[in-house]
């Protein structure tokens, strides 16, 4: 059970750094360019887009989260 837990705490941080990461990447491309200011309309929604999926990842995970935390609750009783 503990390395269910595990492979899971492993799985939610991997796909939060690699949102962050992926931010950040877009960010400085955006920089490099110029500025924020300058980014196309595309850009800025390319960018609300990934936000708005990172928003509905996050959900999940915390979903995840209760799931298991319910589970292991139940086998402990």
């Amino acid at each position: 059970m503990n390395t269910l837990i595990f492979l899971t705490a492993l799985i939610i941080f991997g796909s939060l750094l690699a949102g962050l990461f992926i931010i950040c990447w877009t960010i400085v491309k955006l920089v490099g360019r110029g500025g924020v200011r300058n980014a196309s309309a595309e850009e800025a929604r390319l960018i609300q887009e990934m936000h708005q999926g990172l928003v509905r990842m996050e959900q999940r995970v915390e979903a995840l989260e209760t799931l298991l935390l319910e589970r292991e609750q139940g086998v402990r009783q």
